[in-house]
């Protein structure tokens, strides 16, 4: 079956001497391989130029579902990202969000909702001024997505955020048994305070708290930890720390 869909370029790999196995992420049909030809040889190089992370695509698809890898027949560009190639905050960032997508997503589902909220986060970052909080709100809304989001419980009886339960929960007692699992998971109250404003202020769409340096570098790592638990292949995270540096 040939249909036609858009694309997320997230991920290629190297295939035999001059091909490229591409991870993209497609609005209908979720996460697929795609086997590109000849892409690695001279005349290959325009193909190539559109196969760079988080390049939005047009694409006209071969669809079997009995097969692994796809082939495409024609790919051109959607967007053109060119106030993020002119700023490396920028490019640090959609870094980030790719390397986000890629360790999160699955092959079997399609996921319309994420697809259009990247593209539009996409958009935001070329043509906006970048934002120091927006590795955080992306994570936040990613996993609402995903089906992760965690659960914005804060009150005063419960104010320490358990990253294995995904709420906030009551401090645990000296008669909580040390052989639960569960207290090692706690935020204590400070990080569980920053954990608390960030959600709420993401998910109402309100500007995010005033955060030092060093405070949004615990939060968002707090968050990538919250996705390592609940997601089984987002492990050897990396592009963080680029953004932590160049958002000092």
């Amino acid at each position: 079956m040939i249909l036609t869909t858009q694309g997320l370029v997230l991920h290629t790999t190297r295939y035999g001497e001059s091909s490229l196995i591409a991870k993209i992420f497609t609005r209908e049909l979720g996460m697929c391989s795609y086997i590109i030809k000849g892409v690695r040889n001279a005349r290959g190089k325009s193909k190539q130029n559109l196969l760079q992370p988080l390049s939005h695509l047009e694409l006209t698809v071969y669809n079997n579902p009995k097969h692994d890898l796809q082939y495409i027949k024609e790919m051109r560009p959607m967007s053109h990202y060119n106030g993020i190639t002119q700023s490396g905050v920028k490019m640090a960032m959609m870094f980030f969000m790719d390397e986000v997508l890629y360790k999160s997503l699955k092959e079997e589902e399609p996921n319309v909702a994420l697809f259009d909220y990247v593209v539009s986060e996409l958009r935001y970052l070329d043509q906006t001024a970048q934002s120091k909080d927006m590795p955080i709100d992306f994570l936040i809304h990613t996993a609402r997505h995903l089906g992760i989001e965690p659960m914005n419980n804060y009150s005063s009886r419960e104010p320490l955020f358990n990253l294995k339960e995904g709420r906030f929960l009551a401090a645990p007692s000296a008669f909580t048994s040390f052989t639960d699992s569960n207290t090692d998971y706690f935020l204590d109250a400070t990080s569980s305070n920053y954990f608390h404003s960030c959600l709420s202020c993401s998910l109402s769409h309100s500007p995010m708290p005033q955060l030092t340096p060093s405070q949004r570098r615990m939060t968002l790592n707090n968050l990538l930890e919250y996705y390592h638990i609940h997601l089984s292949d987002f492990r050897n995270f990396t592009s963080h720390e680029v953004l932590h540096s160049v958002l000092r």
